[in-house]
């Protein structure tokens, strides 16, 4: 959805930016004309709970989960970790009241965490992710640990990029599987959810590794909102061919975290499906390309870390002009991210990022948590980017980007270099994903 404020001399202008829990108002400069992108507006009828039920209750290539379950002994949901705000609290328990009329006893079901080679969730932090104080209390929750080699199974590799199969053996060898996942544009796999939850969610590290290769990140159709001639997409689809039967359960959320889209079924149709209807509210398109951008890192919980942060940086490349500025709000009350990140950014710094990128397409696998650094490398190419954040203190000096400290201010001098008052905002980051489509 695209609004236009047209500035004046006499009006004052701000803009809410998602930042932190509660989000952030910034102020804009009164000659600023501003347009922004927001996702188009959904409405969902009925209450998320009822929506949640009728989901499952109509599956898409499936059966509903307690017939899928009958004879089963055991049951796997993974879920994504916390940097994906999945409403668990809504998903869990139906999802385990239907395993368990289906014939899963309540022990022989496990709640596994996507975490990828992400920090394990625990204690608060595990309980806000699930949500529900029951399940918490009742059913067995576990982080998937991509460098724990006994956690895991071979199931070979893929014929195409020989990509290896090696996933955590509590999915592997339950009866059944089930994901769930939110649906969203992802800078390098084209949407999120589905298939993506299963790998690299619960994958071995070296399955990760081979994913976020060079070979994989500088191709052309790995990037935003794009699935077709995708090389992870692909890759992600054969893992799942070679695991057998899986199940999800995926959801499209508003800006306001409210649940728009709720679907089950077979995990590469739900997911399918689930791409349709977030494409349709996230894809948004422009006639013009600007100077100047204005994003965030789409709040609580992606915004907790720099390294989540990138994902806001790569995302509205298509309609910023080259050389123009890139203006970015971020919490990052976390920091910079995982010491292997910071190894990584740290070497940028070093190399300069021709070299760093040059030396990533010999590895076959990438070292953990570079490919972060490698796509930020994107952004600073086309632009200059420059990063508002109160927390990362002396660490903004290993981000590779210009420190601001008013955004107000930022814009006005960006609209000063380019001669040109136009403005686009994205309030919600990485959520948002738009487009020049000139006519």
């Amino acid at each position: 959805m695209l609004d236009q404020c047209l500035g004046g001399s006499n009006m004052n202008q701000s803009v809410h930016l998602a930042y932190g829990r509660e989000g952030r108002t910034f102020d804009m400069p009164a000659h600023a004309e501003l347009t922004l992108l927001r996702k188009s507006v959904a409405a969902m009828r009925g209450d998320p709970q009822s929506r949640v039920l009728a989901a499952l209750a109509s599956p898409v290539d499936a059966a509903p989960i307690r017939k899928e379950a009958r004879g089963a002994r055991t049951a796997c949901i993974v879920i994504c970790d916390v940097t994906r705000p999945v409403p668990n609290g809504l998903l869990l328990r139906p999802i385990i009241d239907e395993l368990v009329a289906g014939g899963v006893p309540l022990t022989g079901i496990c709640i596994l965490v996507a975490t990828g080679l992400h920090r394990p969730n625990e204690g608060a932090e595990l309980a806000e992710l699930i949500g529900d104080p029951w399940v918490t209390a009742h059913v067995q929750i576990e982080n998937h640990d991509a460098r724990r080699d006994e956690d895991h199974t071979d199931l070979g590799q893929t014929e195409a990029r020989k990509t290896p199969i090696i996933l955590d053996r509590r999915l592997v060898e339950a009866d059944v599987r089930i994901v769930t996942g939110l649906v969203e544009p992802h800078f390098m796999a084209g949407y999120s959810g589905g298939r993506k939850v299963i790998a690299p969610g619960v994958a071995h590290h070296t399955t990760i590794r081979t994913f976020h290769s060079a070979r994989f990140m500088e191709h052309p159709a790995a990037r935003t909102c794009n699935l077709a001639g995708n090389p992870l997409h692909e890759e992600q689809l054969a893992i799942v061919a070679a695991l057998g039967r899986a199940l999800a359960v995926n959801v499209v959320l508003s800006d306001e975290r409210d649940l728009v889209h709720v679907n089950y079924g077979e995990v590469v149709a739900s997911h399918a499906a689930s791409v349709e209807v977030a494409a349709g509210l996230s894809e948004v398109s422009v006639p013009r390309r600007f100077s100047t951008v204005v994003t965030s890192a789409a709040g609580y919980p992606l915004d907790r870390t720099y390294y989540q942060t990138v994902k806001g940086m790569v995302t509205p490349l298509d309609i910023l002009e080259p050389g123009g500025t890139l203006i970015i709000a971020a919490d990052c009350g976390e920091g910079l991210g995982s010491p292997d990140y910071r190894a990584a950014q740290e070497q940028l710094l070093a190399l300069g990022q021709d070299a760093f990128v040059s030396g990533l397409e010999a590895k076959a696998l990438a070292d953990v948590d570079e490919w972060q650094t490698e796509m930020q490398v994107k952004s600073t190419r086309r632009a200059d980017v420059a990063l508002y954040s109160e927390a990362l203190g002396d660490d903004h000096s290993l981000t590779g980007v210009r420190r601001i400290d008013d955004v107000c201010d930022a814009v006005a001098q960006s609209i000063g270099r380019a001669g040109d008052n136009a403005v686009a905002v994205i309030p919600e980051g990485p959520y948002v994903v738009p487009f020049c489509r000139q006519t």
